[in-house]
Parts: C-alpha cells; structure tokens; sequence
C-alpha cells in the first residue's frame, strides 16, 4: 500500500531525528515560546470563567435529583426526568413558553435593529457637539438604576401620569395602562429598547469608523447618493458585526431577565406577563423548589443552545460569517 507524499515526509523526517516543522505540536511550541506574555494574561480569565462559569454546571444535576438540604448533595434521591416531566405537564407550561417567546422575538423585531439605526444616524452627523450631545444622552440610561427606570415608568403609566397626559392630548382616555394585558409588551419593549439603544449602538459605531473612506469617494465618483452610501457600502461595510451580534442576541432568545418582569407585572397582566424566568423565580426562590426551578432554567439553557447552533450554521451557510 502506497504511502502519502506527506506521510512519507514525516516518516522520513522522524526516522532521521529532524523536527518536523509543519506539526501542531511545533507550532504551539514556538506560538507559546514567541507569545507566552499574553498568555500569562489571559489566565485569570480562564480561572474566571472556570470558577464562575463551568465550575457552577455541576450544581445543575440537582435537576435529575429531589434536592433536600438536609441530605445534602449526594444524598438526594436521584429522580431523573420527573422534574422535566412535572414542568411539560405544568397546567402553566404553554402559557409560559409562548409568554417567553412572544416578548423574546418582538424584543428582536424592534429592539434589535434600534441601535443600529441609531448608530447610522450619528454617524451621518457631522456636527461634533451635537453628536455628541446626542451620544451622551441616548448612553445616560443604561446608566440608570432598573429600580428607577421601574419606577419612572410605573408612574408615566398611572391614570395620572406622563403617559394618560399625552394620550389625553390627542383626544384619548385615561386608564391603569400597566393594568392593561393588551398595553404590557409595549410598555415592556418601549423601556428596554430607551435605555439600551444607546449603549448598543457603541459597537456599530466603532464597526462603522472601521469603513474603509475611499468606498465612499469611489460610490461619490459613481453618482451614488447619501441613501445609495448607506445601502451599498455602509451596510455591508458593517454587516459581519451585524451579524455576529444578531446570532448572540438569538443565543439568548429565551433568557429574559426576571429582574424587571417581577418588578414591572402584576396580577392583571400575569396570562400575558408571565415568563420562564419569573415562573423559576417564583418555585426556585419563593417556593424553595431547587431541583424544580433548576430544570426549568436547565432546558431553558438547552433550547438557548440549539438556536444558537443553528443560527451560527445558518448564518455560516447564508453569509458566510460565523462565531465558529
């Protein structure tokens, strides 16, 4: 049986004690040896990760067990896929899942492309106090406290408020519009989308300092307009970062906070408020059900993972751009 050219090499290379420089083995060695400051860098963030983010994955098998605190561990009876089964024939399981992927996609149909446009806007502006100043106030609400933004908008929403004012304005009127199921994701997506827009739109921005200048005198040369720019060379200039961003953001589809549901639902709204990760707060932490809310965040995270599998692949396919 013939042998490979390369194979041959390598053998022939061993054989007569030279090193064979095309191996991995080589050139991690000379990688390490050329590089080894930077990895001496990036070794508290493998511990940080390790301790704080894989080392915690063990704790999920409390998901397969009926975790007692008293029997430790070790000690609780294993129960294997009961908890899962509890959850999929939960009377609240339908009710859940379409609460969580409703808001999770309309928070990706408008809260997504927020930033992006935002960021195209400043960039159009060529005014420098003024592009700042508007950079300045569109980043101040990340800054602020959830609490406060809760806060803000339960007061703009009272029969009272901010809100009622201009719905009274252009002749509507009043009512409790966070008592209104019908009003909740609105209200939901409006906030998140004011305090985050901006902090968002930083990475586009710096994507789009990253477009070469000549594209734009070369689209110039060939009669391209301002719109034309935009959609032929602005947006494919920045459309890897696009990209990227939207397959992470599709990672996360299913973990909404808890934080502001709990705070910003209430009994009226619950059929459309309620989500996965209000309902593990309840059990987990209110109930003390561990093992329950633990299999419920667990398949949460396993339904986060296939879709980002499959956007990444879909991606790759579609664009040729991928996280791996």
């Amino acid at each position: 049986m013939k042998q490979s050219p390369a194979k041959a090499v390598r053998k022939g290379a061993k054989a007569s004690g030279t090193v064979d420089r095309t191996s991995f083995g080589f050139r991690a060695k000379k990688d390490l040896q050329r590089n080894w400051e930077l990895y001496v860098i990036i070794i508290p963030v493998l511990i940080y990760f390790f301790l704080f983010h894989y080392k915690p994955m063990y704790g999920a098998l409390i998901a397969f067990k009926n975790y007692k605190p008293a029997q430790g561990f070790a000690g609780s009876p294993w129960v294997g896929f009961d908890q899962f089964i509890r959850f999929f024939s939960s009377p609240f399981f339908g009710r859940l899942v379409k609460n969580t992927l409703i808001l999770s996609f309309e928070l990706l149909i408008f809260g997504f492309p927020a930033p992006i446009i935002l960021a195209l806007l400043i960039n159009e502006v060529h005014n420098k106090p003024f592009k700042k100043s508007v950079q300045t106030l569109t980043y101040l609400p990340h800054f602020i406290s959830l609490i406060v933004v809760i806060g803000m908008v339960t007061d703009f929403s009272m029969t009272s408020g901010l809100f009622n004012d201009i719905i009274v304005f252009f002749g509507g009127e009043r009512s409790p519009l966070l008592q209104n199921p019908a009003l909740y994701r609105t209200i939901y997506i409006l906030s998140d989308i004011w305090q985050e827009v901006g902090w968002g739109s930083i990475i586009y921005l710096s994507a789009l300092s990253g477009v070469d200048a000549q594209l734009y005198d070369a689209a110039s040369i060939d009669g391209a307009g301002r719109f034309q720019k935009l959609l032929h060379v602005t947006l494919p200039g920045i459309s890897p970062t696009i990209i990227t961003m939207l397959i992470l953001r599709i990672g996360h589809l299913m973990s909404i906070g808890y934080e502001k549901t709990i705070l910003l639902y209430n009994s009226a709204v619950w059929d459309t408020a309620d989500i996965i990760s209000s309902y593990v707060y309840r059990v987990g932490l209110l109930d003390q059900n561990w093992s329950y809310s633990t299999a419920i965040g667990l398949f949460n995270s396993v339904i986060n993972l296939l879709l980002l599998v499959i956007a990444n692949k879909l991606s790759k396919k579609l664009a040729d751009t991928s996280l791996w």
